[in-house]
């Protein structure tokens, strides 16, 4: 008798602990397909005018980061390596402030060579520097060094590249590995990759330069820089317009974009994402398909209007200052 309450004893206990596992199990379960569904089901807002937005952008295109055009992640890996060798660089580590404790911030622009070519925007970047208080034309008091090399543009495929820049900059007694030396750069790489190959190593120098990565972005070191036409003025010419401080600003358009749209390659999947936002209203983003001696082959069907819009407005229509600053990511030509 007594044996058997115990083995009616163990297999009630065992029947509790099996309930209490399984159970336990199942609701783990249930929240983990919940869950899942909750993500599987999460949407984007449902915009008003929604089916106004026809995106040329794909959601799985916009989340796949391979491109059979910019080759493979290892190859991409090796290429920035060797461009950014001095990756680790910070104002305490590759710049020598000693240059600048006795005369205080002084900048040396090397003197021009015979058959130097120069951009017009290199030339302004140039003058500015020249005509500001912080120009001197002895090396020994500088703390900052410019080249005289045209950098801006760094696309082998375009007039204003310079080659042999690796073999000049060596042979620079004050080059010193680039340390104390500042590099500006607009464009870099060529089609159809477009990676930050400048063609020469910039050593411990400060890069200045427009469409950064932001994996190469060196951070408190670095310059990132907005990416300005050779139209762009040296000077300003009239007085500001900033007359008082309303908030919001008190103006007819609220935003302002107008750029190139590329039809092959990379470089124009925001852009294309974000055609919709232009209202002909407050918010202007204009693409055009014109640019390259073939486009019309591979042109799509936004391509008419797109191109008719743009036609609309010049630059000078959008003359004072707008509130927000729209800079639209494309190619490092763009």
């Amino acid at each position: 008798m007594q044996a058997r309450k115990k083995y009616i004893l163990i297999a009630f206990c065992a029947s509790w602990l099996l309930v209490f596992y399984f159970g336990g199990v199942q609701i783990r379960l249930l929240k983990l397909l919940s869950r899942k569904k909750n993500e599987e089901t999460r949407q984007w807002p449902l915009w008003v005018d929604r089916h106004l937005l026809m995106g040329y952008a794909h959601l799985e295109e916009l989340q796949n980061d391979s491109d059979p055009h910019q080759g493979s992640s290892k190859s991409r890996r090796e290429t920035w390596s060797n461009i950014y060798k001095n990756s680790r660089c910070r104002m305490d580590t590759c710049f020598d402030f000693s240059k600048c404790e006795t005369h205080g911030f002084r900048v040396y622009v090397y003197p021009p060579e015979k058959g130097d070519r120069v951009s017009e925007s290199y030339q302004k970047i140039i003058n500015s520097i020249a005509e500001s208080r912080y120009y001197t034309v002895n090396p020994q008091e500088a703390c900052l060094f410019v080249l005289n090399i045209d950098t801006l543009d760094r696309d082998q495929l375009s007039a204003q590249y310079v080659p042999n820049v690796n073999e000049r900059i060596r042979g620079y007694p004050l080059w010193n590995d680039g340390r104390n030396h500042l590099i500006f750069n607009l464009y870099s790489g060529t089609w159809p990759n477009y990676t930050e190959d400048l063609g020469f190593d910039i050593g411990q120098a400060i890069l200045a330069k427009a469409s950064f990565y932001v994996e190469h972005f060196r951070p408190g070191f670095d310059v990132s820089i907005p990416l300005f036409s050779k139209e762009h003025p040296q000077k300003g010419g009239e007085r500001g317009w900033l007359v008082r401080n309303n908030v919001p600003p008190r103006r007819k358009y609220l935003l302002m974009f107008k750029g190139k749209r590329y039809l092959t390659g990379i470089g124009s999947d925001t852009r294309n994402a974000l055609h919709h936002i232009h209202n002909g209203k407050d918010i202007i983003s204009l693409t055009t398909c014109k640019h390259g001696k073939d486009w019309e082959k591979h042109k799509d069907a936004r391509c008419d209007r797109d191109n008719q819009e743009y036609d609309r407005y010049v630059f000078c229509f959008f003359a004072p200052p707008l509130p927000h600053c729209f800079i639209c990511s494309g190619l490092p030509k763009l």
